[in-house]
């Protein structure tokens, strides 16, 4: 992968600054530019064409998930990663209906926040642990029961070791986590991964994690 083009979005100005300092650390990421607020973001993101978006959600005027959603849908190539303080429930559903390829705590580790953007900027989702286990609680909690217990059965079932990558999704770690959780390369868990979606019937990990609970896999 060339050098993943990052679009910095968060109402503090000098926030934005200790970013755009971090992410210089990493050879892998550039900041190609900075927002104050999700309608500047948008016009920005039309113009600078990022890989990802680094956005913050409590903004005044355009919010970040109403940003994310028309980001979203003018250009659905951008990856958007929420990066923000909070994590409540009505958040975190919007944000991730609106689009958001992702969803991580400010208070997250640099090399966390490093892994996050490298994986959506790859396609993957990426979800806080904590808010991971809220989506599976929502998804559970909208599904009646009948129609878990209806759930078909999968044609062909997951080796040991494709559940295992499917639980380490279901926590909310990225391919390079679940290698050093497994003890494999990361390009073994990237084939297990290809194969588990595949077997699942779904197209990324938050589909993934949500198919396994409806069939109880986890």
């Amino acid at each position: 992968m060339n050098g993943v083009r990052v679009l910095l979005v968060d109402d503090q100005a000098l926030f934005r600054e200790a970013l755009a300092t971090l992410l210089a650390l990493s050879p892998e990421l550039e900041v190609v530019g900075q927002a104050g607020d999700g309608a500047e973001a948008v016009a920005q993101c039309a113009q600078l064409k990022p890989d990802v978006v680094l956005m913050d959600l409590r903004m005044p005027g355009v919010d970040g998930i109403e940003a994310t959603r028309r980001i979203a849908a003018a250009q659905p190539e951008v990856r958007v990663l929420v990066l923000t303080t909070f994590e409540e429930d009505a958040e975190v559903f919007a944000a991730i209906r609106a689009g958001a390829a992702g969803y991580l705590l400010k208070a997250s580790p640099s090399e966390k926040l490093f892994e996050a953007i490298r994986a959506v900027a790859r396609n993957e989702s990426v979800l806080q642990p904590s808010v991971t286990a809220k989506v599976m609680a929502e998804f559970v909690r909208l599904t009646p029961p009948n129609a878990r217990k209806a759930a078909a059965p999968l044609p062909e079932p997951l080796s040991g070791r494709e559940l295992a990558v499917l639980q380490a999704l279901t926590d909310g770690l990225s391919n390079k986590e679940i290698a050093v959780r497994l003890g494999i390369t990361e390009g073994t868990v990237k084939n297990h991964m290809t194969n588990v979606l595949g077997k699942l019937g779904v197209l990324d990990r938050t589909q993934a994690a949500l198919r396994a609970r409806e069939l109880r896999l986890i």
